[in-house]
């Protein structure tokens, strides 16, 4: 029994809509034994996890999982809720799983869905060794291993802060790209994107936060705009600090000069020795230490997001309650039992810890740990009122001043903070600090927020949603168009053909395609990039107007999504391909993979569906949004009804592209004038075409402007490289295509026949990673197609041995009953282009189905750009 393979998906995916751990497992020997068959399982297993005992399962009701574990059911199932209820013990509130065997292996897919990825991945491998072990009758030390888990967990948890952020962002259907390891999020895609750290937006300065983080420097500033704040002067030697207590007079503050969250800060001292200890305190955060006059009053934190006041909090310093009964550290330990109260800032409040500090405060007070207060007593454990050192909060939004908001506000815009948190110090907030003596005493360039989303007394304050209000305001854009294109064949050139007409209107396209990543006609990133990293890197790029990405079915199967919904979503046609691959064995398990371009779309988004493909027609029930479908036919059934619902459809009529809108037709550019489909030969060009127009109609762009863009689309090799590409050689052609399924052959095939070739030459290969049958499939095409053929296969064997697929193309293509003679074998496709070339005669056409694009055009190029030496090596092979 063994993990193969563990890993997080990050957005939707082909198991849900939400992210997912997928754990695949080997169970061995144990892949057929039922619970109940394992002496002591049961019982053991809700020893360890008594919460599986309200598990539903798919009976429905509590307790259905413990009926499942007594009539017997299979270890891969028992996973699945053991790592559900763990994650809930852990408090991540899930309940989505799922597992199933890999066809009829003892390998099983075990998914569930997970908050904190960490917990998730160690909780699934925790989960296993747990089942593992019940196996075998051995004992693990649970709590201990959760325990371990949720301390590394907490490491890379979101704070209260950004989780507000978040959840506010969620809730306006604003897109989320986490960024890294930190609190560092995307927000938005394309041109409309802006980040933002824990609560710093991008918009914010490094200046404006490094001048918030040095408290002298920010003094200085507010004090020469008149702005009340305490006096006080920086040192670096404690003899220094207390002759600048002795200049402005005590009681004074001590505090690091880029200290946060109110560490190293001692207020209130009265005495050269007081200033001794707290110097030493501070001296421990930052070299340069400040003393300043203390200020009596409140503590209150205001919070300020652009030109407003979100929320205003007065946060009281740590302090505990005397009984007459217990002492001090007694009562410290009862509050901190508060289930509010945790680590850091994982809950509302956060426990309070006895350091030198408390000691020295406690002193202060006359008391000791040991010391049992009177019955009533409040006694303060802290110098300051932060949260992070167990202080509360009370609500005083509602109280504040307007000229105290106004202060805030132009200290906020002064230092350059678009969002901050201002620590006033006054008796009483409702009063103007101008009259009552109160002061700004530091401005905070990443403000928590947990205070005002959940403060001890008053109103809560959905700040999470105004700082998501300042960045997005109502009506504004948060995302560009995306359009999503997937299927078997014509993905590329579809892609590749609506980005020109959206570049022809003046927007700056990106694209993701099988030959790179393109802003425009520049190649970023060349390889095939189809998969989800590719279409983050164009969803990141500030300057992207629109993003085209071509969705293929081996990215969506391994990651998922790289987007969270689209605009439209395509799907051109499904045909055999890549089956027995990743468990697709049929095409109805490619449409369900496909289908899912389908179901992420928005809801008032489009899906561009062939209407001329019976499963493509099948994928429409997974739709929610509406449909425009194409045809290349006008009397399509389907488009028909779809018609006479009042839906979209685009169409041949007459030969002319015709777009129906209920009993509404309007005709466009007859397939004669678009060069891709070379006066129509090219069928699956005009099925293309056909896409290309739906899509670029359900993005609004004029009619004029998609016909000019598909007028000067070309299928060559610079804007369509490797798609149906004509090249003359002296005196015979040459055709280079992608085509790696044999419904990419026969376009092909149908497309060649007439275009007049004294002979036909097919330089013919298949990707190693598909199923014998097909692999065989082309090789008997190819043969009733070509004249001659040459066999080559790709540099990237995928599992096969040198001359396996080679071997099994022949034995398709002897099948149909071509004379041998007419096949040779040549492995390497450019040796296989450049003897084709050199046997060519007058008037022949030479088909070559490529795997690497760049080397078969060179070597075209070279023999049309040197043709003495062409014509010399054609002569020398023929003596």
């Amino acid at each position: 029994m063994q993990i193969c393979n563990i890993k997080a998906f990050k957005g939707r995916n082909i198991y849900s809509h939400n992210e997912v751990i997928k754990l695949v497992v080997d169970l061995e020997e144990w892949t057929d034994i039922p619970t109940n068959e394992i002496d002591g399982f049961n019982e053991n297993l809700l020893k360890y996890l008594p919460g599986l005992k309200k598990h539903a399962c798919s009976l429905g009701y509590e307790g259905g999982f413990v009926k499942r574990l007594t009539d017997g059911t299979y270890l891969a199932h028992v996973i699945e809720h053991s790592a559900i209820e763990m994650l809930n013990m852990l408090g991540y509130n899930i309940g989505f799983g799922k597992a199933r065997q890999v066809d009829n292996t003892s390998k099983h897919i075990i998914v569930y869905s997970y908050i904190n990825e960490v917990a998730g991945i160690e909780i699934g491998k925790l989960a296993f060794k747990l089942i593992k072990n019940l196996c075998h009758g051995q004992k693990i030390d649970l709590d201990t291993k959760l325990k371990i888990i949720k301390e590394k967990a907490d490491k890379y948890e979101f704070g209260p802060s950004t989780r507000a952020i978040i959840d506010a962002a969620k809730a306006e259907g604003i897109p989320l790209t986490h960024i890294g390891n930190r609190s560092l999020f995307q927000l938005g895609y394309g041109k409309y994107q802006k980040r933002i750290e824990a609560t710093i937006p991008e918009s914010t300065s490094c200046i404006a936060v490094d001048i918030a983080c040095d408290k002298s420097t920010t003094k200085q500033i507010l004090h020469e705009m008149d702005i009340p704040i305490p006096i006080g002067e920086v040192c670096t030697t404690y003899n220094d600090a207390v002759l600048i207590a002795e200049e402005i007079g005590y009681p004074v503050v001590v505090k690091p000069e880029n200290g946060n969250q109110g560490k190293g800060v001692s207020i209130g001292l009265n005495n050269e020795n007081e200033v001794a200890f707290a110097f030493k305190i501070a001296k421990k955060i930052s070299d340069y230490v400040i003393v300043e006059k203390y200020i009596p009053g409140n503590d209150y934190r205001v919070l300020v997001v652009g030109d407003k006041v979100a929320a205003v909090a007065q946060r009281v310093p740590a302090y505990v309650i005397g009984d007459g009964k217990h002492p001090i550290s007694y009562l410290i330990s009862s509050k901190n039992m508060d289930p509010l109260r945790g680590e850091g800032h994982e809950k509302p409040l956060t426990k309070i810890k006895i350091d030198e500090v408390t000691i020295a405060v406690l002193r202060k007070q006359n008391y000791t740990l040991d010391s049992i207060p009177g019955s009533g007593k409040k006694i303060y454990l802290k110098n300051n009122a932060n949260l992070s050192t167990g202080g509360e909060a009370i609500d005083c939004t509602d109280k504040i001043h307007p000229v105290n908001c106004q202060l805030a506000i132009q200290a906020s815009k002064i230092i350059g903070l678009d969002i901050a948190g201002v620590d006033i110090t006054c008796k009483d907030i409702s009063i103007p600090i101008t009259q009552s003596g109160g002061a700004i005493i530091e401005i905070n360039a990443s403000p928590g927020l947990r205070m005002h989303l959940h403060p001890s007394k008053g109103k809560p304050r959905e700040v999470g949603k105004t700082i998501i209000d300042f960045l997005y305001p109502p009506n504004s854009k948060n995302s560009i168009p995306i359009v999503s294109v997937t299927g078997t064949n014509g993905k590329t050139t579809t892609v590749r053909m609506i980005g020109h007409i959206l570049k022809v209107n003046g927007l700056n396209v990106g694209m993701t395609t099988t030959g790179g990543v393109y802003i425009n006609d520049k190649c970023i990133i060349e390889g095939d990039t189809t998969g989800p990293a590719s279409a983050q890197s164009i969803l990141r790029d500030k300057s992207i107007d629109i993003a085209i990405l071509e969705t293929a079915r081996g990215g969506i199967i391994r990651s998922g999504l790289g987007y969270d919904l689209s605009d439209i979503g395509v799907l051109t046609n499904i045909s055999e391909d890549h089956l027995g691959i990743d468990g697709i064995y049929t095409t109805d398990d490619l449409l369900f993979v496909k289908s899912l371009v389908l179901e992420a779309i928005k809801k008032d988004g489009y899906a561009v569906l062939n209407a001329d493909d019976p499963m493509v027609v099948k994928a429409a029930k997974n739709v929610r949004c509406k449909i425009i479908y194409f045809s290349k036919m006008e009397n399509n059934i389907i488009v028909h009804k779809h018609l006479q619902s009042d839906g979209i459809g685009v169409f041949l009529r007459d030969g002319y592209i015709t777009i129906g809108t209920g009993n509404s037709f309007v005709q466009s550019i007859h397939i004669s004038k678009i060069p891709a489909t070379y006066n129509g030969r090219l069928v699956h060009n005009v099925e293309n075409s056909l896409a290309a127009v739906s899509i670029a109609y359900a993005l609004n762009v004029p009619l004029s402007i998609i016909e000019k863009g598909l007028c000067s689309f070309y299928s060559d090799e610079l804007q369509n490289p490797g798609r149906f590409n004509i090249f003359n050689v002296k005196d015979f052609r040459v055709i280079v295509d992608y085509g790696h399924n044999i419904a990419g052959y026969k376009a092909v095939a149908e497309a060649v026949k007439d275009m007049g070739a004294n002979r036909l030459i097919g330089i013919i290969g298949v990707p190693g990673d598909r199923d014998d049958e097909s692999i065989k499939e082309v090789g008997r095409f190819a043969a009733q197609i070509f004249d001659d053929m040459i066999i080559k296969e790709d540099l990237d064997l995928r599992g096969r041995t040198q001359g396996e697929v080679a071997s099994i193309l022949q034995e398709g293509a002897l099948s149909s009953g071509i004379n041998k003679d007419h096949i040779k074998i040549i492995y390497k496709e450019t040796e296989a282009l450049k003897w084709a070339m050199l046997q060519a005669k007058p008037g022949d056409l030479i088909v070559v189905f490529f795997e690497h694009f760049k080397p078969i055009i060179d070597i075209i190029k070279n023999a049309s750009l040197n043709s003495n030496a062409f014509k010399a090596s054609k002569m020398s092979m023929q003596i």
